[in-house]
């Protein structure tokens, strides 16, 4: 338990003092407070390979193998150490919280890293060497490790509060949002990466002023957020389920196993055409650093992403998450396959680009929903939540397999004999690279995405875990339902529950803010009577507005219904007595099918659970002797 009395001066103080969530808290804490280390790690991420390549020439070091041992090794530290993070800061006590603490340690830190990852020294071989392995990994595995962990709980130690915190985490999506789809793929490469070019001093001083910029920004994330949640102390005790349990149950279960290959298949896949896009319009598709054309193929490949949320839930809705992800992959698979047939050619890559980018829409926006279907699967399976476990092996696979994949991208360059620019007079020369390279690079672009998204389909076919979970759902519920009742408490099904929350919520606002503005009308001589009276109607119409809202979506969904019903009335009325008949038989094998499944699924899962809940059982009886 880490116990921070350097913390409890008032300098360290939040300057978010009100019980709500406020615009000075979303706007400077959520929004702007975390762009700076944003940034830093989304440019990194995209050109911190290049440097090492271009700028450094370290692809012949250790006859090349150097840029493939290290990075590999040095993410297998940062799996490690992302735990231990995690493992600190929910040991964490201070006044200030357990998170924000670490947000304001990571501050210098981050700017300090991301100056040593570029101000590598003109010396010997070995110096840079060591150099590059401590200055990467005190970035990746230290500083940004403090930073990343404890922004990620920001959101969710703020308040309880569940429609404050929707809108907190909205601000940060944007943040997200703004850094690496905005900046890092348009901004940079168009205006910044030209003026650079392989010249060191350049390097240093634009990477520079990025990692000073996360100082501020980042002490701005500490002052302008509050951890509300920490605050109440809350001593309510949870049932302690040992950690091997979880793991256990998390990967012997066959609908995780099938998410976390085709996580690994698509993170290493990502990786290596993410690595490869630089070097790919750099010296396939375009001139050295032209400034132009990876800015086209970001755009037009990106396009769709903006857009794709607005047409892929529905779709999902009509077609199942899994089935529209099944399809989208073979989308996906055509239009890398696409640039693949002809990659030199600028207008056939960006209509590639722009194909396979809509058939990832599915995978960008729905993964994570069947992600949530297989943790209810393992509730209903086992009987808890495995959530953190889950996500823990989720997170090992996404920090390991970038390692991975930077180590094969590198070893393919140095295979195949890539050969950096050089600054001669004073001018970037950039030399024609070999057939050899300009396939590897083209593999590792569009060429490999072509392979794992036909890999992927068919993995995909095994993921059945929507199929039953609406059922799945009704015994968690029975079950939570039978254990409330039996500790003789009143049973409140959740959807009740949360509009209870809301109603709650919206009180405890009320009373805080009207306590807040008579604290404040008292020091500035305003008629508290009169700014309550303004403020209540201006909430009750604010209140009515939701509410005819809430409406008029009811009465449209409502519609929508009744089109679908009729117009599935009308399609059955057209049919004749014979293709009505051999519909209800279809229908009917269907039904019959699905409910064998689900009976054979539901007796080896009444089985598990009950060796789960003995294994528990056990567990307690031998902790409390």
């Amino acid at each position: 338990m880490t116990k921070g009395k350097i913390l409890s001066g008032r300098i360290f103080d939040s300057r978010v003092h009100s019980g709500n969530v406020t615009g000075k808290e979303k706007w400077l804490g959520y929004l702007l407070g975390p762009c700076g280390a944003l940034l830093l790690n989304a440019v990194l991420a995209t050109y911190l390979n290049v440097y090492y390549t271009d700028v450094l020439h370290l692809t012949t070091v250790w006859g090349g193998l150097f840029l493939v041992v290290f990075p590999l090794v040095s993410k297998v530290i940062d799996a490690v150490t992302n735990v231990v993070m995690g493992y600190i800061i929910d040991r964490t006590r201070t006044k200030q919280g357990k998170a924000r603490p670490w947000l304001l340690l990571s501050a210098p830190l981050l700017f300090i890293t991301g100056l040593l990852l570029f101000t590598v020294p003109d010396a010997g071989e070995t110096v840079q060497v060591i150099w590059v392995m401590l200055s990467y990994n005190l970035f990746y595995s230290f500083a940004y490790t403090i930073f990343n962990m404890s922004h990620n709980l920001m959101v969710p130690l703020s308040t309880r509060n569940t429609m404050q915190r929707g809108g907190l985490s909205v601000f940060n999506q944007i943040a997200t949002i703004m850094m690496s789809g905005i900046l890092v793929a348009l901004v940079f490469p168009m205006v910044i990466r030209p003026l650079m070019g392989v010249d060191q001093v350049n390097w240093i001083v634009v990477m520079g002023i990025l990692s000073a910029l996360a100082l501020p920004l980042t002490l701005l994330e500490y002052y302008f957020t509050k951890e509300r949640v920490t605050e109440e102390q809350s001593g309510g005790e949870e049932r302690k389920i040992p950690f091997l349990t979880q793991l256990k149950i998390v990967l012997t279960d066959r609908y995780m196993i099938v998410m976390f290959v085709y996580f690994l298949i698509y993170t290493f896949a990502s990786s290596l055409k993410n690595l490869g896009l630089v070097y790919y319009c750099d010296n396939v598709l375009g001139t050295y650093n032209d400034g132009i054309t990876q800015t086209l193929v970001s755009v037009l490949g990106g396009i769709p992403m903006g857009i794709g949320i607005f047409a892929v839930w529905p779709l999902a809705k009509k077609l199942g998450k899994r089935n529209l992800t099944l399809l989208g992959f073979l989308l996906y698979a055509a239009g890398s396959g696409i640039c693949w047939a002809a990659p030199e050619n600028l207008v056939v890559v960006l209509i590639g680009q722009f194909i396979k980018n809509i058939g990832g829409l599915p995978c960008a926006y729905v993964f994570m929903a069947l992600f949530a279907d297989g943790l209810d699967h393992i509730e209903w399976k086992s009987g808890i939540r495995c959530d953190g476990t889950a996500m823990s092996v989720y997170n090992i696979i996404a920090v390991a397999i970038v390692g991975v994949a930077t180590s094969v991208f590198n070893a393919m360059l140095s295979a195949g004999g890539y050969v950096a620019p050089e600054i001669v007079d004073g001018v970037t020369v950039a030399y024609e690279q070999s057939a050899a390279v300009k396939g590897l690079i083209t593999f590792a672009f569009v060429g490999l995405e072509t392979i794992t998204g036909l890999i992927l389909a068919g993995l995909l076919v095994f993921l059945s875990v929507e199929k039953t979970i609406s059922r799945k759902h009704e015994v968690i519920r029975a079950r939570q339902k039978a254990a409330c009742e039996a500790r003789g408490e009143e049973w409140v099904a959740p959807e009740v529950q949360a509009v209870r929350d809301e109603e709650m919520f919206l009180a405890e606002s009320e009373e805080i803010f009207v306590r807040e503005l008579k604290e404040r009308c008292g020091k500035k001589g305003l008629d508290f009577e009169k700014e309550l009276q303004q403020h209540r109607a201006e909430v009750t119409a604010k209140r009515e507005k939701t509410l005819e809202k809430r409406r008029a979506a009811q009465e449209k969904q409502a519609e929508k219904q009744r089109a679908c019903e009729e117009k599935a009335a009308a399609r059955l009325a057209a049919m004749t007595e014979e293709q009505r008949a051999k519909k209800e038989a279809r229908d009917k094998a269907r039904a019959e099918r699905e409910e064998a499944f689900w009976q054979k699924e539901k007796a080896a899962g009444e089985m598990y659970y009950r060796k789960i809940q003995a294994q528990l059982a056990q567990h307690a009886q031998e902790k409390s002797e």
